[in-house]
């Protein structure tokens, strides 16, 4: 029978039953007891032996998807194999007894180590277990158990059952006495004789057996002395009376009020990974999945698991169906293992990178061309190390340029130096000069590198370039010059705290991260600061510059509100916030963007040695493609850099005191085009003061606006010099 509730109910049949007569010439309708119907649709707690007052089908309800069944052995027709698949052939027979010779070797080896601590054990517990054993027998010898019926008869003072208790227990203690002295000659006498006549295997076996026997009785229950050398997993078994029972906990339903009890989507199954279980649920009409995600720790308590056991994802067929996934232990909780880049072999950017593993063990990787990463946690969460197993891919693949610049100055990047075009590390002056005016070069170069490519492109042919965008082919035919490039900036908000170059850092920054991974360069940058820094244009920049980022992955974060900063607006909502996290995980993040997929990824691990490693073989191969550049194959990159002062200079006509700072900009811009074509007058006034040069008014045409004068700049040249 079709509930009203369903979709499929006929309203109209069910009014046309209503308006036509009855036989007899009643109305079509008739009174009805409904809770005898209710009880009848769904027996009270105790009739069936359910918890609550819903039926739970044996089949699937209509609607939601249905989860893949769980493995079994038997056939489509209910029949299991006669032989089972283990013994089914020779090459299943031979794995089946290398499986089994492996653990029964790992066994005893395990156990073997572990010897003579179990041999000290036995003894002591021996010992233990014979005083107990000698215990025993005089309390069974003495009959100690009959003192207490003694004692009530002469308290009540009952003299003959006194007598006859007291016969009775001397006769017990006689016999139970020569028992006892019996069985203490004959230990006593087969000790020795078995010692001197019997083989030594024969002693060693009985006494084997007697220490086991001794240390079985002296040891407590809860203290073996073998420890087991492989442990069975553990885990909470779920059914569908434990989900409602969590959900009506939750109070996202209730079983005895209609319109508001929990459904089922699909048969409850074990996933396809074999590590949990899953299902398919309905709430009422007008929860939501968002309602779902908010009480995803009240779920957890009332299917008595931890928090990160339990995972719900939209289905996208309603907004009140979603996706339960328990896991049978913390998924999150194991490691990734090492990057498979250790085999240092060459890689293809135009392939999606190894990335780690979700929650259900599943290979997670990411799109690198035509993206842009930000990453972002706490520190010591593993951020830099995620962003470095994305560049270390990048540096396999011989045909890509890398840029890399590290605001922190940590040891991290260190090593890129092999590889890197470009690199700067901290914001100290370094013998590659000072790192700030290195990341400004690198950028404008960058940048002007992007508008030639577009306008390069446009110009191709049709069958070279079908759709006017890089391809494989071109970037890598030496002839175009338009490499696939990735630019990899770590704790960048620190570019954006650096007065006055900020401005111009911040610009290039956001025109680059919006415009630059269409032209083929892929732009991966992490931050412990997502919330920002700086504050006026810069800020709003930094703002900008963070959300033009298509892949999101967020560690580890201090709130939701920055986990939202991280992943993007509305992540919350979703379901997604990294704050969850424990702290004890290392490496894991949530992984937006990259695919319809929002997946918890544990990264691959690629420590410091690893990275030296992967980097070492990746000079190898840009060696042998004859692809090194820049600072990575010893290129003097200073002269990008310009005499700034002597620049100004020489742009201050003869006869003029000073001038403006935009007029500066404009001059220097239309004279030295390759390196100042995209300067600022901001840009321009903030690296002249640093050495101290004054701002002041200057007049042109009767307006006065800041500029420099020509004095304080040759005061300035002539204070480098004498220095």
């Amino acid at each position: 029978m079709t509930s009203p509730n369903d979709d499929r109910f006929d309203w109209s049949a069910a009014e046309a039953d209503l308006t036509t007569p009855a036989a007899g010439g009643g109305p079509g309708a008739e009174v009805v007891d409904l809770d005898a119907v209710r009880d009848r649709r769904s027996p009270r707690a105790g009739s069936d032996g359910t918890h609550f007052d819903v039926v739970l089908d044996e089949s699937p309800q209509p609607g939601g998807t249905l989860v893949d069944p769980p493995p079994v052995s038997a056939g489509p027709d209910g029949r299991r194999p006669i032989i089972p698949a283990q013994l089914a052939n020779w090459v299943n027979i031979r794995a089946t007894v290398r499986d089994a010779a492996g653990l029964v070797a790992y066994r005893a080896g395990y156990h073997a180590v572990r010897s003579p601590r179990y041999a000290v054990l036995a003894a002591f517990w021996a010992s233990v277990g014979a005083a107990r054993l000698a215990g025993r027998h005089i309390r069974w010898w003495w009959l100690a158990e009959q003192t207490g019926l003694r004692q009530r008869a002469a308290d009540a003072g009952d003299w003959h059952a006194w007598q006859k208790l007291h016969r009775e227990v001397k006769a017990t203690r006689a016999w139970r006495g020569l028992v006892l002295v019996v069985e203490a000659v004959t230990v006593g006498v087969a000790g020795p004789l078995l010692w001197a006549a019997a083989p030594w295997w024969a002693t060693a076996a009985v006494g084997g057996c007697a220490v086991a026997w001794l240390a079985r009785i002296g040891r407590p229950a809860d203290r073996p002395i073998i420890t087991p050398a492989t442990v069975s997993g553990r885990f909470r078994r779920v059914n569908p009376d434990i989900i409602l029972r969590a959900y009506y906990a939750a109070g996202l339903g209730h079983p005895d009020k209609a319109h508001q009890q929990i459904g089922f989507g699909s048969t409850m199954a074990r996933d396809p990974s074999g590590t949990g279980s899953q299902v398919s649920i309905d709430l009422p009409y007008g929860k939501t999945f968002d309602d779902a995600v908010k009480a995803r720790g009240a779920i957890a308590s009332g299917l008595d698991v931890a928090v990160s056991q339990v995972f719900i994802t939209r289905d996208p067929s309603s907004h009140r169906r979603h996706t339960l996934w328990v896991a049978d232990r913390d998924p999150l909780a194991q490691g990734a293992g090492r990057t498979p880049l250790l085999r240092c072999k060459a890689t293809d950017i135009w392939q999606p990178a190894a990335f780690g593993l979700d929650e259900r063990g599943g290979k997670v990787t990411v799109d690198l061309m035509w993206n842009s990463v930000l990453i972002g946690a706490q520190p010591r969460q593993g951020k830099t190390f995620a962003a470095r197993l994305l560049a270390l891919y990048a540096a396999l693949d011989p045909y890509v340029k890398l840029t890399v610049l590290d605001g922190g100055g940590k040891p991290d990047w260190r090593k890129f130096a092999l590889v890197a075009d470009r690199y700067a590390f901290g914001l100290a002056m370094t013998r590659d000069g000072d790192p700030a005016e290195i990341v400004v070069e690198a950028l404008r170069e960058i940048k002007a590198d992007v508008q030639d490519r577009y306008e390069r492109l446009s110009k191709l042919p049709v069958d070279i370039c079908p759709e006017g965008k890089l391809t494989r082919e071109i970037a890598r035919d030496p002839k175009y010059r338009m490499p696939v490039r990735m630019v990899v900036l770590d704790e960048f908000q620190e570019y954006f705290d650096l007065g006055e170059v900020s401005k111009e850092i911040a610009g290039l920054l956001v025109y680059l991260v919006k415009v630059a991974p269409a032209a083929g360069v892929i732009f991966v940058d992490a931050t412990q600061r997502p919330s920002g820094v700086g504050a006026g244009q810069v800020a709003q920049q930094f703002i900008s510059f963070r959300d033009n980022h298509q892949v999101r992955f967020s560690l580890r974060t201090g709130s939701w509100q920055v986990s939202d900063l991280v992943l993007g607006a509305g992540a919350n909502s979703e379901g997604y916030d990294s704050s969850t996290l424990l702290p004890s995980y290392k490496g894991v993040g949530i992984l937006r963007g990259a695919s319809d997929a929002t997946p918890t990824v544990r990264t691959y691990l690629a420590d410091a040695d690893d990275a030296e490693k992967i980097l070492t073989a990746a000079r190898k191969l840009r060696e042998a493609a004859g692809t090194l550049s820049g600072m990575a194959a010893g290129e003097d990159v200073t002269r990008l850099t310009r005499d700034v002062l002597a620049d100004v200079r020489a742009v201050i006509e003869p006869g003029e005191t000073g001038a403006q700072w935009e007029e500066i900009a404009a001059r220097l811009a239309a004279r030295v085009p390759e390196a100042y074509a995209d300067t600022t007058a901001e840009a321009i006034s903030a690296q002249v003061r640093a050495f101290g040069v004054r701002s002041v008014d200057v007049k042109r045409s009767g307006k006065a606006l800041k500029g420099a004068k020509a004095d304080d700049i040759d005061a300035a040249i002539a204070r480098r010099k004498a220095a």
